[in-house]
């Protein structure tokens, strides 16, 4: 799928909707190389015009030699014999103006077309991971803890993630993250039998950081309208356009999250340390079990995980019978950061909590993960890692656990 660099929101907006539904947007090079990186297959780069045009060509000379088989398309301002000769000799395919979609349009087609040419077809189709986050009890930071391990899974722009919340009646992605969706799930009702990448991509909300989101509905008496075989679709679908799709579903295990459950590859169950909680997420984990969902790829996040309350992760290892997957310690700080609209992976990176949604990330993904970039990046050199969960998860990584794809999605 194409990959735009542009540092600025408004013109990533307006270039997006000239390139094919599904393209990717990024704001710097660092975020492009990779990009690149995960994605072999890319066949265009779209340089936007806010970039110096000194990196921009910087760029077009480094991939004209180490990807061939990448197109560079130059988006500027204005155009002038200076512009296209320096940009043709770096190894531009094409130079556009950027008051011409038409023009961007048909330079990523072209492009294609090159790619085609040089490669051949497609072969198997790019098919995403699901993660589903879970947990039988309300408000135990799931949804904050959705957004922030959807947001470390991005790697600042090198993945292409799109987080979907599936809490149909009181659903708080949207807010938690401050945007003010035009679009939601309800304009995918009825769709069941005709919806496409095209047709989900208008209902997608980008947030600054490279993420996607399909907000719920605004009102709870949608939740009815929106049918299993909808949600099956709609995470069938943005499979084939997403590395990972983020599922947060509500606190129950009603038709429409059972089929997110059920078509998912990773599942992280969201507990905190009391009573009440641990009896509730050892039911739904025999459920699950019965169910045979997710089996041998559920991640235990324990949250406000605070050695005071009494209860260790050692015994909730022993209540659960299974490991924890990571901590993540109360703190006034995450609080303070999800009410700023600025969740604490980008907040501060460096704060413990980061480090450990990052380190599950690592570990979902079976590849480290490098920390947004944020403005409270502040942590003083040597500062541990994380705390122990995220050590439990670095572990699993190195041993390759969640590497395995389902069937349906290798």
């Amino acid at each position: 799928m194409p990959v735009l660099v542009e540092p600025d929101d408004p013109t990533v907006e307006s270039l997006l909707k000239a390139m094919p539904p599904g393209s990717h947007a990024v704001h710097n090079a660092d975020r492009m190389k990779a990009w690149l990186d995960q994605h072999p297959d890319e066949y265009v780069v779209v340089l936007g015009p806010d970039l110096a045009l000194d990196d921009t060509l910087a760029v077009c000379e480094e991939l004209r030699v180490a990807r061939p088989t990448v197109s560079v398309v130059l988006v500027a301002r204005a155009l002038d014999t200076t512009l296209l000769t320096r940009a043709m000799k770096a190894g531009a395919r094409d130079v556009v103006q950027a008051d011409d979609p038409d023009a961007v349009a048909q330079a990523v087609r072209q492009a294609h077309q090159l790619f085609e040419a040089l490669r051949g077809p497609a072969g198997a189709r790019h098919l995403g991971r699901v993660i589903t986050v879970f947990s039988p009890k309300g408000g135990v930071g799931k949804t904050t803890m959705a957004v922030n391990l959807a947001l470390a899974l991005t790697e600042g722009g090198a993945r292409k993630v799109c987080l979907v919340d599936l809490d149909l009646a009181f659903g708080d992605v949207a807010i938690t993250m401050q945007l003010f969706p035009t679009h939601s799930i309800e304009q995918a009702v009825g769709a069941e039998d005709s919806l496409d990448l095209t047709m989900l991509d208008g209902l997608l909300t980008r947030h600054q950081d490279s993420l996607m989101v399909l907000a719920a509905p605004p009102h709870p008496d949608v939740r009815e309208r929106v049918s299993p075989v909808l949600v099956s679709r709609i995470v069938k679908t943005l499979r084939e356009g997403f590395d990972y799709v983020v599922v947060d579903t509500s606190p129950t295990f009603d038709d429409q999250v059972l089929t997110a459950l059920d078509e998912t590859d990773e599942c992280v169950i969201v507990a905190t340390l009391d009573v009440p909680t641990l009896k509730n997420v050892k039911v739904a984990l025999e459920t699950l079990e019965m169910l045979d969902i997710a089996s041998g790829h559920r991640h235990l996040l324990l949250n406000r995980a605070d050695d005071a309350v009494g209860i260790g992760a050692d015994k909730v290892e022993s209540i659960l019978g299974m490991p924890v997957a990571t901590q993540v310690s109360t703190s006034m700080d995450i609080a303070a950061a999800t009410n700023a609209g600025t969740p604490i992976v980008l907040q501060d990176p460096r704060h413990p909590s980061s480090q450990a949604i990052k380190a599950l990330a690592a570990a979902l993904t079976g590849e480290p993960v490098a920390p947004p970039t944020g403005a409270g990046d502040r942590a003083a050199p040597g500062e541990p890692a994380g705390p122990t969960g995220a050590a439990h998860a670095a572990d699993d990584r190195q041993r390759g656990l969640f590497r395995r794809r389902k069937g349906a999605s290798s």
